[in-house]
């Protein structure tokens, strides 16, 4: 016990709006067990998981799915949308029906939306692009290609200034077709960490409830911080946030199972998945 408290776990935050409610509350200086909080775009914090520098973190879906034989899932804790989700977006030159057989600009920020947009264009639209990588500047994309996808925060100021383009909402083109929600992030645990520092691991997940709900009864001081840092109304930024899931209930993991299925299919993930949610049962499986 002793050196359980002793040790220091790291914990990943996504540098993104959409996962500040559950970290507003997050303290890590409150906790009896010592924190180290690592904030980062999606594609570093999931690097970080992979390679054991974080024992806990928020996680692009597809990055957890690729690594899942290393990680649960933690319970309650997703940023999900069953519908539109305002911060992944696909700006074209044309319609989205042409541009999809035309060259794509992909951002180089996170793995789900880029394979999102694989799913929808390639089994949905039955479209046949050539995609590149790039940095997340949408004039610089559009100068060399037909349509460029940003996320997060580049997302919306690109949908403030919006130039003209036609502009698709991955979310709301994933519910037209599926009738599913969409899960764009999950919080999950190294397997090895859930073994050696169960109880830091309880208490961190009790700490991301707690500041989930004392978000959700509260949006102001979050939107304050957003208008803020990032722009925008103040009236945009409760629709974005209020809009937003931070559950995963049965309806989110059914959605995110579809979502790996369709990768499984088109040869994105190497692995059928099978999500495995970490909860207080599980220490006693563990010390079995």
């Amino acid at each position: 016990m002793g050196m359980e408290v002793n040790r220091t776990t790291r914990v990943g935050k996504i540098k993104y709006t959409n996962a500040w409610p559950v970290f507003h509350y997050f303290h890590p200086e409150k906790l009896q067990n010592s924190i180290e909080l690592v904030t980062e775009v999606p594609s570093i914090l999931n690097r970080r998981m992979l390679d054991g520098s974080l024992e806990v973190s928020a996680m692009s879906s597809f990055a957890y799915a690729e690594g899942a034989d290393h990680f649960m899932l933690l319970p309650d804790l997703s940023v999900s949308t069953d519908g539109p989700v305002q911060s992944i977006l696909l700006f074209s030159h044309k319609p989205l029906e042409e541009a999809v057989n035309g060259t794509i600009a992909l951002t180089n920020t996170s793995a789900t939306s880029v394979n999102l947009l694989k799913i929808l264009v390639e089994k949905h639209l039955k479209g046949n692009p050539e995609y590149f990588t790039s940095e997340p500047d949408l004039e610089e994309m559009m100068n060399r290609a037909d349509a460029g996808l940003l996320i997060g925060d580049h997302a919306i100021k690109a949908s403030w200034e919006n130039r003209g383009y036609y502009v698709t909402d991955l979310g709301q083109l994933w519910k037209e077709w599926t009738g599913c929600s969409m899960t764009f992030a999950v919080w999950a645990v190294r397997r090895s960490a859930v073994a050696s520092r169960p109880k830091a691991i309880s208490e961190i997940v009790q700490a991301f409830r707690s500041s989930k709900e004392r978000s959700r009864s509260n949006l102001t001081p979050i939107i304050n911080n957003a208008v803020r840092e990032i722009g925008g109304t103040e009236h945009y930024w409760h629709r974005y946030f209020s809009n937003l899931c931070y559950d995963f209930g049965r309806r989110e993991q059914q959605g995110l199972e579809l979502y790996f299925k369709y990768a499984h299919e088109l040869g994105l993930l190497k692995h059928e998945i099978k999500l495995q949610i970490w909860s207080d049962n599980t220490l006693t499986r563990v010390k079995e």
